[in-house]
């Protein structure tokens, strides 16, 4: 092989593997993201099978549902956009410290969705959640 074939080479794999990087790097192509509700949310949760202790979240309609407390009432449960407001990731629910946490940048928001912590910099939406028996109704 020619050093000029060896250079053009390493030059295409370099500009391969920067594409592919910056891919990976950007907001829309991470299966970590969700695209934030556009319209209006209503949704219901079985709370015999699902959030079943305190601590517990799941992500539905792009809302995540967290459990704060251990009895049935709609004071018990919380629920936000599930996309930080920073770069669009999934957030969790820390149980421990009772706080969403974004795990791409480390923002922190309250269970109201209000940012405690960036780069976030906008507060997260919540959402209305009602409990009818063991039914949890999440509405925008």
């Amino acid at each position: 092989m020619q050093r000029r074939d060896f250079l053009n080479e390493i030059g295409l794999t370099l500009v391969a593997a920067c594409t592919c990087g910056l891919a990976a790097c950007s907001k829309s192509s991470g299966t970590n993201s969700v695209t934030p509700p556009t319209g209006g949310v209503n949704f219901q949760i079985d709370l015999d099978s699902q959030l079943l202790t305190e601590g517990a979240s799941l992500v539905q309609s792009g809302v995540i549902v967290a459990r704060v407390a251990s009895n049935n009432l709609a004071s018990s449960f919380t629920a936000v956009s599930a996309a930080c407001t920073h770069q669009g990731t999934i957030i969790g629910y820390n149980e421990s410290q009772e706080i969403f946490i974004c795990p791409a940048h480390g923002s922190h928001f309250a269970k109201n969705g209000a940012v405690l912590q960036g780069p976030a910099s906008s507060n997260l939406r919540q959402y209305n959640v009602a409990v009818s028996g063991s039914t949890l109704t999440v509405t925008s």
